[in-house]
């Protein structure tokens, strides 16, 4: 989970928005999976889960952001 973690982190900050951010999504569940996993059985690989959780981050914390903007802004701009 954590190899997968980050290769889709990889491949979101790769692809960017063009995937609406699928591959972030991913890498961040698979982020926190595989950390679950490491901490319960006392594996090794929590670097590359916490790489592939920081890139997924960065895109997701941004759409994020941009979807509220978008959602609260059409509805202020409604009401004018």
């Amino acid at each position: 989970m954590a190899v997968a973690s980050l290769i889709f982190g990889i491949l979101g900050l790769i692809a960017g928005c063009c995937t609406f951010g699928i591959f972030s999504l991913i890498a961040v569940g698979c982020g926190h999976l595989a950390l679950r996993d490491i901490r319960a059985r006392n594996l090794r690989g929590d670097g590359m889960a916490k790489a592939g959780l920081v890139m997924g981050y960065l895109l997701v914390v941004p759409m994020i952001l941009i979807s509220v903007q978008a959602v609260f802004g059409a509805g202020i701009s409604a009401f004018q």
